[in-house]
């Protein structure tokens, strides 16, 4: 007699008396799946973006729009267009390191160290989230911990550990769509397991292809306020981007 029966991630079949065993995937195995399914909907190899910050403040809004570059996570350049008082304001990343210009001083500085945990223009986003465009999977070891529904949508909740030094966040924890595979929330924690932060992702659309948050609400939960939007307006994946953008030398154009 035939009979099938499966206890936990292991299949075991009983075939005329012979037992056969296969050991499927790990939970671990498939939330690095899930991980690169993630990459392959948030990362490019090149970027460009028009987007705006609206930030929500405890006693006012303001809105800011920018014109953003990226080359895979070396490399990015970001150009402030407005309000006015904002206009012209530039960022470099090359490597790890961080140059802002100032066109009201006509000059660059270099941040670094804990200066890059500083917010960006009174928003809640700080100078390091800016930076950090490396794949999930390259940063964190992943595991699937629970299963829940965010309004009509399916979702894995994926607990994410540093497997690297240098990060932002050493836990991450994602809620991942199961069909569209785009995290529609995250919370963000420091080693001591302190919450930091909090996100939000909607009016996900697809663009070229792959399943992408035009919106994200950043909430920095020691900060008062509503969060952060970020909007984006345009965005091209895989453009050709020409190379005398990501110098110094463009901070001053």
């Amino acid at each position: 007699m035939h009979t099938l029966r499966i206890y936990n991630s292991r299949k075991i079949i009983f075939l005329s008396g012979i037992l056969i065993m296969w050991i499927m995937p790990s939970r671990a195995q498939d939330a690095q799946t899930i991980l690169d399914k993630v990459d392959e909907n948030m990362v490019s190899k090149t970027e460009i973006t028009e987007s705006e910050m609206i930030i929500k403040g405890k006693r006012n809004v303001q809105t800011i729009g920018s014109k953003s570059y990226t080359e895979g996570n070396k490399k990015s350049f970001t150009e402030y267009l407005y309000p006015e008082r904002e206009r012209g304001t530039k960022m470099l990343k090359l490597e790890d390191r961080l140059w802002i210009y100032s066109p009201s001083t006509d000059r660059t500085i270099q941040l670094s160290g804990h200066m890059l945990r500083q917010s960006v223009m009174g928003s809640d986003l700080s100078y390091e989230d800016m930076m950090e465009d490396r794949k999930l999977k390259e940063i964190y070891d992943a595991v699937i911990v629970g299963e829940e529904n965010i309004g009509e949508r399916k979702t894995w909740i994926l607990e994410l550990t540093a497997s690297v030094e240098n990060v932002s966040y050493y836990k991450r924890k994602i809620w991942v769509d199961q069909e569209r595979f785009i995290p529609l929330k995250e919370e963000l924690f420091a080693k001591s397991g302190q919450l930091l932060k909090k996100t939000t992702m909607s009016d996900i659309s697809q663009i070229d292809g792959r399943w992408y948050p035009r919106k994200v609400n950043f909430k920095d939960v020691l900060k008062s306020g509503n969060g952060t939007d970020f909007i984006i307006k345009e965005i091209q994946f895989n453009p050709t981007i020409p190379p005398y953008i990501f110098t110094k030398a463009s901070l001053k154009k």
